[in-house]
């Protein structure tokens, strides 16, 4: 149970950071539409607790998500998965933790390379669809009991 609900919990986390992000990016829309101006020191206010605009949140919750939440989430599911007896656990969550250390290698040099950007959002999507599959593959391995 502790597999399946983490793998789950990290697919569920990957859709908060598609909230997160998006909400962030529309209010950001809105207020530069009403005049607002972009810089550093907006996102300097904002985490320090002056925000601009709400939606300024989202780009931190998405941050302390990211880069916090979901680690921990794929480093507990690689310690539980040598545990689990699931077949091909192991292999599942070391993909899963695999694909969160690419995400984070993602976000931090999308920032400098935009293109790698483009790839933090494709991988997301491979992210979610890995450990949600890995979830339901357990459930499928209860129901399924081994014969012999």
């Amino acid at each position: 149970q502790a597999y399946r609900m983490l793998a789950f919990s990290i697919a569920v986390m990957v859709v908060v950071q598609a909230a997160v992000m998006v909400w962030a990016i529309a209010g950001l829309g809105l207020w530069l539409d009403d005049g607002g101006v972009l810089d550093a020191q907006t996102f300097e206010d904002g985490f320090e607790g002056h925000a601009a605009f709400g939606e300024l949140y989202g780009f931190l919750a998405h941050g302390i998500v990211g880069m916090t939440v979901i680690p921990l989430l794929a480093i507990a599911l690689l310690i539980v998965s040598f545990f689990a007896r699931i077949p091909q656990g192991v292999k599942f969550a070391a993909i899963t933790f695999g694909l969160v250390a690419l995400q984070i290698f993602l976000g931090f040099f999308g920032h400098a390379v935009s293109f790698l950007g483009a790839l933090h959002g494709i991988n997301a999507l491979v992210l979610f669809s890995v450990a949600a599959m890995s979830g339901v593959r357990v459930r499928k391995a209860v129901a399924t009991p081994a014969i012999g």
